[in-house]
């Protein structure tokens, strides 16, 4: 996955030339069923929560950092009035149909990426995806 991804870097910056990629990370995604992330503040409980992030964890960490901070001390910002605080997703299925869904979903986005680099147009693919994911 990784020389992938250094491929399409190279291909994308061809000023990048032989220049070494010294650092690479990959891992699990923490993702809701709707994709977007969401953070929170439970007062009844003292229960903060964040999270489903996507990919944008460094970014989204930060801010959902101070943005919880916010919510604890009770400090008005335009951070709390956020459309992500208190999301809630629909849930994933149970098991064995969550990793049914989520199987079909990366074998229908990687189709989806294969047939438009073959044809150059968008992919009525990505449109079952989206419909799966809702």
């Amino acid at each position: 996955m990784h020389d992938k991804v250094e491929a399409s870097l190279r291909q994308l910056f061809p000023v990048l030339g032989e220049a070494a990629i010294t650092h690479r990370w990959g891992g699990v995604m923490g993702l809701a069923r709707d994709w977007v992330p969401s953070c929170g503040f439970d007062r009844p409980s003292g229960m903060a929560w964040a999270g489903g992030y996507v990919g944008d964890g460094v970014a989204t960490a930060k801010l959902a950092g101070h943005t919880i901070a916010e919510l604890i001390t009770g400090t008005a910002s335009s951070r709390i009035d956020l459309p992500w605080i208190g999301h809630q997703a629909r849930r994933w299925e149970p098991e064995p149909l969550r990793w049914v869904g989520v199987t079909a979903g990366l074998w229908m986005a990687a189709g989806a990426d294969r047939a438009e680099a073959r044809t150059g147009q968008p992919s009525r693919r990505v449109e079952w995806l989206n419909r799966l994911l809702r």
